[in-house]
């Protein structure tokens, strides 16, 4: 591994830790991420992290606090690292390439389908609290 790799790898593991220590899966090969998607029924949260600044500040945060908040929670909470796990976050976006590559960005499935999308475009540039809840409503309604 050369020495940017090597970095990189190393800064972006708090931004891991933040939705791991909250209960999401990390798919971090394609392999992973056919098997999530193969047997995943139910809803599933797939946020597709990202090293900027809107995945600190926004994305991460709420995927979190619409988790906890929710009435019904997802059966599945999982994530792709774009730019660090491209294999696995190539082959996440395959099972939703209906909407343009974004990240970070969040897709609520349920039962392998799309049935909600937040691109970057709906999380950089609002507030933490508004990204919160269409999280939580995206959650809720395909809970039901």
């Amino acid at each position: 591994m050369n020495a940017y790799d090597e970095y990189m790898k190393g800064i972006v593991v708090p931004m891991r830790k933040e939705l791991t220590e909250s209960g999401f899966t990390e798919l971090t090969t394609a392999e992973d991420v056919n098997e999530h998607m193969s047997t995943a029924q139910g809803v599933s949260l797939v946020i597709i992290n990202s090293i900027c600044g809107c995945a600190a500040g926004l994305a991460r945060p709420a995927v979190r606090e619409a988790v906890e908040l929710a009435e019904r929670k997802p059966d599945h909470l999982v994530t792709v690292f774009a730019g660090q796990d491209k294999e696995a976050t190539a082959q996440m976006r395959q099972y939703f390439e209906e909407v343009p590559p974004s990240s970070p960005s969040i897709a609520v499935l349920k039962d392998g389908q799309l049935a909600h999308f937040i691109p970057r475009e709906e999380i950089e540039g609002f507030e933490m609290e508004q990204v919160r809840d269409a999280v939580k409503r995206a959650i809720e309604e395909a809970a039901q």
